[in-house]
């Protein structure tokens, strides 16, 4: 009681905390940083030790949603983490490709109380199989309807089962296929995402941010389609779509009210400012940048609040109210 006093006194209630469970991967997606950075990348797991560190503050969180830069169903505790998150009272999500997901898997994941599933697709035919090396879009489509069968067979309303669809320029005429593929599997939302942060140059041309109003145009209208192509078979679509030349003022990572943990426990804004990965490059608004992780501190050195309050937290969080941003935030193609 204590705990949850201090933690409610010392940081505000939160949106969202992002777990990420495991860097560890079992996919080679051709757009993922895993993939880019696969010489120079540290796949780990989180161990109970360092997520139990986060509990009193999952008291007053939202969502936690355990995810990050790797496959969730990798970690052996993963369902561990899944049950004391609930014990704690916030609802949790995940998002897996779907690849570990056998009939006991699926039924134990049922029986877990999670609230929410997505599984990652980015196209509707082998196309996705090639972009998403070491995954099956047959596989995850039976995994899909294997979960919603498992929900009835149990008279449970959750979790609910989300698509995260990952949209790439080239994917764009695969679209209007999404809502029929889908139809009849039990899926309660598309969520759509574009290529946000290009690991390598060769995958700009990827990176779905109209620089035109025609090319805005295009692509709103193909979501228009989309969104009554879904709306027939009772599919609810989420994206965000800049117009050219937007810049936002508030994050759509919403770092006054959600951060990440990556899984050696270190605490940063989002998921984009904690690869596992050193002397790495991106590519973003300018041309080439080198990355650095943007961390404020550490689960397994000070509790969660006293990193939320350190001074340079405070002023990364200030920083978009007075407009000067760092250059991690500038450049970021979410912005």
């Amino acid at each position: 009681m204590l705990r949850r006093w201090l933690s409610s006194f010392l940081m505000p209630k939160l949106h969202w905390v992002q777990v990420e469970v495991t860097s560890h991967c079992n996919a080679a997606c051709v757009y993922c940083p895993h993939t880019a950075y696969q010489s120079r990348w540290i796949s780990r797991h989180m161990s109970l030790s360092t997520f139990s560190k986060l509990l009193p503050s999952l008291a007053r969180t939202s969502m936690v949603y355990l995810q990050g830069w790797g496959e969730p169903f990798l970690n052996p505790d993963f369902f561990s983490m899944v049950a004391m998150a609930k014990q704690a009272g916030c609802r949790v999500g995940t998002t897996t490709n779907g690849m570990l997901l056998n009939s006991e898997t699926i039924m134990r994941l049922a029986e877990s109380r999670i609230d929410l599933v997505a599984f990652s697709l980015a196209g509707t035919d082998e196309k996705n199989d090639a972009c998403r090396q070491g995954t099956s879009l047959k596989q995850v489509l039976e995994a899909i309807q294997s979960l919603h069968r498992a929900k009835e067979k149990l008279g449970a309303s959750g979790p609910a089962i989300h698509v995260a669809y990952m949209l790439l320029r080239s994917g764009m005429a695969d679209l209007a296929k999404l809502p029929l593929l889908l139809q009849g599997l039990g899926v309660d939302q598309l969520v759509i995402s574009t290529l946000d942060f290009v690991p390598r140059g060769e995958l700009a041309v990827e990176s779905l941010v109209p620089e035109r109003t025609e090319e805005y145009e295009e692509l709103r209208a193909g979501l228009r389609e989309l969104r009554e192509l879904s709306e027939r078979y009772g599919l609810k679509i989420y994206h965000q779509l800049k117009e050219p030349g937007e810049r936002r003022l508030i994050c759509p990572e919403n770092v006054q009210r959600a951060l990440f943990v990556g899984a050696d426990g270190s605490v940063s804004p989002c998921v984009f400012a904690n690869l596992p990965v050193s002397l790495a490059t991106y590519v973003a608004k300018g041309g080439e940048r080198p990355y650095l992780r943007l961390i404020f501190g550490n689960l397994n050195e000070q509790p969660l609040p006293a990193i939320w309050r350190q001074q340079a937290y405070l002023n990364f969080r200030r920083s978009f109210f007075t407009g000067k941003l760092i250059s991690l935030c500038q450049s970021c193609l979410k912005m």
